[in-house]
């Protein structure tokens, strides 16, 4: 198999569900709203401002203190979340809090501090199942795993009717090998979601590595048609179409792909695959360039996918 697989990860993109209770401030309460509407308009810095303060205000009743510019870290990520740390909170409000401005961290590319807010968030509330959700996309992110899955376990204990658990856990069972277990959850979660892309997009790959080519093109093709927008989807599909020996659908997919994420160094790995195996050395290597720039970690598994395509290439002579 010389062509190269991924899968695709769901985040709850919606901010967290805050629980206002009597004690709960009203400034802490505005300091929410504001950076809710500044998270929603991709004002990310000015939003984690704001949920910054509505932690501290939250956690430290009549605490407030006129605004003051943030310090940015040598890692130019702003520092000002470095007051709230720290504070014991009894307010579930501060979980919300806490939880939304870890995704807001997320979404920024700080993966550290997001999973030290969802830390906080779970430390205040036990049970705040997104907080497990999001912190094992970040574990993933940072190559834990086992740490990953370990959230989504505890996810799905406190819903067991949680989808994106299901197809988060299946997902990473199939990086490591475990494909029944993966078809297992993944099978779940399309139990409890039958209109979720890229829970049919992460079962479309555990086929392809199994070799069950018809299921895998079956599930690509419902997850284009769900969101034709996830190029991950039209990634697979192309790799289906490519396995077998379909290579000009298979090139249009991969182009797709590119066409709606233009850094994904996979899809034009496989697309210069496919030209090379058709003989289109020249647009193959323009490929692999962009690859190598976009991921220059490739290379070592490059060379020896494009050593491969060319013995396909030659036996078909």
């Amino acid at each position: 198999m010389f062509e190269r697989i991924c899968f695709f990860l769901v985040i709850f993109l919606m901010l967290a569900s805050v629980f206002v209770q009597a004690q709960t401030p009203e400034a802490a309460i505005s300091h929410y709203e504001h950076g809710t509407r500044k998270f929603k308009n991709g004002d990310l810095n000015a939003a984690i401002q704001e949920f910054t303060r509505a932690i501290e205000i939250s956690s430290r009743p009549g605490f407030e203190r006129p605004q003051r510019p943030a310090v940015t870290g040598v890692n130019g990520f702003a520092n000002i979340a470095a007051e709230a740390d720290g504070i014991t909170a009894i307010d579930p409000f501060t979980a919300g809090a806490f939880t939304s401005r870890g995704l807001a961290r997320y979404q920024k590319g700080d993966i550290a501090g997001a999973i030290g807010d969802w830390d906080r968030a779970i430390r205040i509330s036990p049970g705040r199942v997104e907080a497990y959700l999001n912190r094992g996309v970040a574990r993933y992110a940072t190559g834990d795993a086992d740490g990953a899955i370990a959230d989504w376990d505890r996810a799905l204990q406190i819903n067991p009717r949680l989808a994106a658990a299901y197809c988060n856990r299946g997902a990473v069972r199939q990086k490591q090998g475990d494909l029944e277990g993966a078809l297992a959850d993944l099978n779940a979660a399309l139990a409890l979601d039958s209109h979720d892309a890229s829970t049919y997009c992460n079962r479309g790959f555990v086929w392809l590595v199994k070799r069950n080519l018809d299921r895998a093109l079956g599930d690509f093709a419902k997850a284009v048609e769900l969101n034709p927008g996830m190029a991950s989807a039209y990634q697979g599909r192309g790799l289906v179409r490519m396995a077998k020996g379909d290579l000009d659908p298979a090139i249009a997919d991969f182009t797709r792909a590119l066409q709606i994420s233009p850094k994904f160094s996979d899809s034009y790995m496989n697309r210069g695959l496919a030209l090379l195996v058709q003989g289109k050395d020249a647009e193959a290597e323009k490929d692999f360039t962009s690859c190598r720039a976009l991921n220059p970690s490739l290379e070592k598994e490059l060379e020896g996918r494009i050593s491969l395509a060319k013995q396909i290439r030659g036996a078909k002579r």
